[in-house]
């Protein structure tokens, strides 16, 4: 029997500006820093032995992993993925959603956040937002860094990168995995195979962690968000 947690990072500045973030490096807020501390409580209360901790690049995933490690008094190092980072929303980058609501219309602005296929304009190499231009992704090579990117998109890579370093590991060993709101709408279609419609409308709270047990043949056997009062519905369960 094995544990996967995945905790979404807590509120970030632009979370509280209504933009949208994708690849650019917003830390979190003091709200955000609160969730993550909550966050560290609730799995501290489960006395769960994680073993592996996983992030993506992305300083608010980052931050907020580190604060609930803080609360675990875990120092174990954790790897940064690039493929667990959040979906990057190309010329949308940096907008504000209820603007581009007024401008383009809600259904539009939905098609673009929640759709399985569709990807925004690509975002202009030469914007600072331009994951080229952040030095987080200096190691990256350019080729493989996206301009823009579909839900699909967003799930092939995580899906690849779930396959290849992390689910051996949940065979008999406990994964904690601080990511995005998208990369995890990704895990859970995996986890869950859900259909691109339930993962299109998929809701994932921040800073609330989803405990989901497996069994030895590595089937889920129970699932469940630790702050019952922030739960949102898991469609399959």
């Amino acid at each position: 029997m094995s544990f996967l947690i995945i905790v979404r990072h807590g509120q970030s500045i632009w979370n509280l500006e209504n933009r949208f973030t994708g690849w650019v490096d917003i830390d979190l807020t003091e709200k955000g820093k609160l969730e993550a501390e909550k966050a560290g409580i609730l799995i501290k209360k489960k006395n769960i032995e994680i073993n592996f901790y996983y992030s993506s690049l992305q300083l608010r995933a980052n931050n907020t992993l580190k604060i609930i490690q803080e609360v675990l008094t875990d120092k174990k190092d954790f790897v940064k993925a690039w493929q667990l980072n959040e979906r990057h929303y190309g010329a949308l980058t940096g907008l504000n959603k209820s603007e581009m609501n007024k401008k383009i219309g809600e259904k539009k602005v939905h098609e673009f956040r929640r759709s399985w296929d569709i990807k925004p304009d690509p975002l202009d190499k030469k914007s600072l937002y331009h994951p080229i231009n952040i030095e987080a992704y200096k190691d990256i090579p350019e080729k493989i860094i996206p301009d823009t990117e579909s839900l699909k998109d967003t799930y092939e890579r995580v899906s690849k990168y779930f396959e290849e370093e992390i689910k051996q590991k949940l065979k008999d060993k406990n994964v904690l995995i601080s990511a995005h709101g998208n990369s995890i709408r990704a895990l859970c279609k995996k986890m869950f195979d859900l259909d691109n419609y339930q993962i299109s409308n998929l809701e994932i709270p921040t800073g609330n962690p989803l405990i989901i047990e497996l069994n030895n043949d590595s089937k889920i056997v129970k699932c469940e968000y630790l702050d019952k009062e922030r739960a949102k519905s898991l469609v399959v369960f």
